[in-house]
């Protein structure tokens, strides 16, 4: 993809910002043709680690027990054991405002207790937590610096031939967020070969889509 287009479509969609209490993401969009999403070996559900970053700083959430919560506290990181889980899922509005602000990681047998009381949340959001290998500080520390980079390509709804993802915020510098697309895009280009990108755009949360 052109780093000039994706400068300059970048450009226009910041121009068009207007005066917000809040600092908005920016959004890249991906358009497809020629591939049946239907179908579930087509679908996109791509983790991509931004090399600028969120450009926000995100609590990280570590699901655990045992010795994994003492690592993770160890490590400075938020901690919900086992038992804790099913009442998270009492108040879908404060588990969906917590996920907005949050990035999940969980040990591995819990995976499944979060999927059954909070993956119809997390799920829909893409915000379902990765399982942490192994124990130790520098282990849960390595996981949670991935995480806060970590972004996801999927497809959405009925699985029409498009997708978007979160590159930054409008707060962070233009090269960084063209760097943070152009990761995107060859992430994508991967899965699903250029000729079947039919086009591409930005946006932030409150504005229009911009070509590029």
């Amino acid at each position: 993809m052109d780093k000039k287009k994706i400068v300059d479509a970048l450009t226009k969609a910041l121009e068009d910002k207007g005066k917000r209490k809040f600092s908005q993401s920016v959004e890249f969009i991906m358009n497809f043709r020629g591939v049946d999403f239907t179908k579930p070996e087509h679908r996109l559900n791509i983790d991509i680690a931004l090399p600028k970053g969120k450009g926000k700083e995100l609590r990280i959430i570590v699901f655990a027990d045992g010795q994994l919560a003492v690592d993770a506290k160890n490590a400075g990181l938020e901690v919900v054991g086992g038992a804790q889980i099913p009442s998270m899922a009492a108040n879908k509005k404060d588990l969906k405002k917590l996920a907005k602000q949050s990035e999940f990681l969980s040990q591995p047998n819990l995976m499944t207790v979060v999927g059954k009381n909070l993956g119809q949340v997390l799920g829909t959001m893409g915000k379902l937590p990765k399982p942490v290998a192994g124990l130790g500080v520098p282990v849960i520390t390595e996981a949670a610096k991935q995480a806060r980079t970590r972004v996801r390509m999927a497809s959405k709804g009925k699985y029409l031939p498009v997708a978007q993802c979160l590159v930054g915020t409008e707060a962070m510098n233009i090269e960084d967020l063209a760097e943070n697309i152009d990761a995107v895009y060859e992430k994508v280009k991967a899965k699903v070969t250029e000729p079947n990108i039919k086009s591409a755009f930005v946006k932030l949360t409150m504005g229009k889509p911009v070509k590029i």
